[in-house]
This record gives C-alpha cells, sequence and structure tokens, in this order.
C-alpha cells in the first residue's frame, strides 16, 4: 500500500515550482544557460528570500515544517491561489501526535431528519474520505439508483471517489467528469492534509492509484482548489440532461458534508426534478408489502 502522507509538503513544492515558468516568475528567457525549462530550486529561494540549501531540504522531505513567514514567500513566489495557500500552511503546521480517527463515520440521527425534511430536494451526507453516510430518497434516485437505498448503513458504504473512478453507471452521469473528478481528487488531497493518521484514507487513495490510472495521474498531480458551489450538468438514465446547481454545507463538529441538489423553480429542471421524484412515488405505491421488506 502507498503512504500518501510521506513528505506531502515537499511532494506539493515540488509541483508547483515545476509547473512555473523563469518568465512567470520575472526571469528574463535567455538570461542563464539552462538545463530545465521549469523555475529551479535556486531561483524560487531567491524569490522567496530563504536560503538555497533550506528550500532544498523542504522539497526533499528534510525539513517537515516551516514558520508562516517563510510559507507566505513561498506561496507569494509559487504565486499559489488562496486555497493552495491554506493548503501549503496544514502541510507545514507541526505534526503533533494523532491517535487515528474510527473506522467509520455515521450521519448523526438529527442530520438524518433533515435530510428527510427536505426530500422534495436531493441530498446526501459524505465525510472527509467522501464514503456516503446517508441520503434521502431524491438524492439515491438522482446520483446511485443502481446502488442499494440502505447502502450506508451497511459495511460497505458507497464511495463517491471510488464511484467516480470506477463505476460506469456513476461515471456517466456526469457531463463534465473530468471536472468532478478533479474536484474531488483535490478534496481527498486536502483531507490526507488534515488526517494524515487515517489508515482507512490511506488505503482507499493506495487501492485507486492501483484500479484507475486517471486517478494516478490527477493525484501526482496534487490539484488543490476550495469551492461549496458548482453548476453540475447530469446525464440521468430516467430524466435525461438536467443541470442543477450543487452546494456544500459543511458539517465542522462532524467533519462531514452535506451536498444538496437543486434548480430555480419553474425551470425545465426543477421540472426534471419533480419527474424523478413522481417516479419514486409511483415505485413505492407499486412495491408489495413482502418486497418492502425484503429492501429494509
Amino acid at each position: 500500500m502507498i503512504k500518501t502522507s510521506t513528505n506531502d509538503l515537499g511532494g506539493f513544492l515540488r509541483s508547483r515550482r515545476e509547473r512555473l515558468m523563469p518568465e512567470d516568475a520575472g526571469i528574463e528567457p535567455g538570461a542563464t544557460r539552462r538545463r530545465i525549462p521549469r523555475l529551479r530550486r535556486e531561483e524560487l529561494a531567491e524569490l522567496a528570500g530563504v536560503s538555497v540549501g533550506y528550500y532544498t531540504r523542504l522539497e526533499q522531505g528534510v525539513s517537515s515544517s516551516a514558520s508562516g513567514a517563510v510559507i507566505d514567500a513561498l506561496a507569494a513566489a509559487l504565486r499559489l491561489d488562496s486555497a493552495e495557500h491554506d493548503h501549503l500552511r496544514i502541510l507545514a503546521a507541526p505534526r503533533r501526535p494523532t491517535r487515528p480517527r474510527p473506522r467509520s463515520s455515521k450521519a448523526r440521527p438529527s442530520v438524518r431528519d433533515l435530510l428527510a425534511a427536505i426530500s422534495a430536494t436531493p441530498a446526501i451526507v459524505i465525510d472527509h474520505r467522501t464514503d456516503v453516510l446517508a441520503w434521502n430518497s431524491l438524492g439515491h434516485a438522482l446520483l446511485a439508483g443502481h446502488v442499494a437505498f440502505d447502502a450506508p448503513d451497511t459495511r460497505i458504504r458507497p464511495n463517491i471517489a471510488r464511484m467516480l473512478f470506477v463505476d460506469p453507471h456513476h461515471r456517466a452521469l456526469y457531463c463534465d467528469w473530468h471536472g468532478k473528478a478533479q474536484v474531488t481528487v483535490a478534496a481527498l488531497h486536502q483531507a490526507v492534509a488534515r488526517h494524515p493518521a487515517d489508515l482507512e484514507l490511506e488505503q482507499l487513495i493506495g487501492h485507486l492509484v492501483v484500479d484507475s490510472p486517471e486517478f494516478a495521474r490527477m493525484w501526482a498531480r496534487r490539484p488543490i482548489r476550495t469551492c461549496s458551489y458548482y453548476l453540475r450538468e447530469l446525464n440521468h438514465l430516467l430524466v435525461g440532461r438536467v443541470t442543477l446547481a450543487n452546494e456544500t454545507v459543511t458539517l465542522p463538529d462532524d467533519d462531514q458534508q452535506i451536498g444538496l441538489f437543486y434548480a430555480r423553480l419553474g425551470t425545465p429542471d426543477a421540472d426534471a426534478l419533480t419527474l424523478l421524484s413522481q417516479g419514486l412515488e409511483r415505485r413505492l405505491v407499486t412495491v408489495s408489502p413482502s418486497q418492502k421488506e425484503n429492501t429494509q
């Protein structure tokens, strides 16, 4: 199994340095003879005002932490955006002994009640590993109707990252699959930085690297972004093309997120959700009592 947390600071610094050309940092092309086209360590060190030896130790993983001033200087020299800058701060923070997180998370009963109360809005709850902890009926029908509804209550839960990369049914749902995949990989990178002792998270990423070459390539690029709102164009098997707003609400006490999918009232996309909901109601009506017992 691969180690996802080893030398994350150095790997992240290297990935961001190697995406910069000298001219991006204000160095005139041809000013010096170069063996590599990208920004060199000594050039970045000079831009950040640190010694070459110190920066090299950071990038090689010999030093695993840095002061806030150094991190801010490196972020400016590397031209990091705010999400990348915050991620760099987390990676560079001194590591304190941490206990491994529990093997599994659960959605609180009050959160489950909330999902039931907003039954007209597709909703799911995921944890930092992207495990699905709960969903309401419409959320299940929209995102994973091919998976058993009670799956979050089983030992083997659906996992958004795994479904995106190895489940062709879920993959086909997203018209912009690549964009959704990039956001998911970025979220996992940030989760690893926050939870370096989480063995289940490490195992998930290790399996995905082995099972999906696409995931392995994206993971190696270390994408980082933070956004709680997206427009998702879905190609749903039952209601066809539908564009929905995807809003993410964080539950900080639980380190969980509620994903909500909705459309403006009176639009064809809202009508498509209504059609999906009506299909669920008809299906529930036609299920016999004995069949209901088998699905509970």
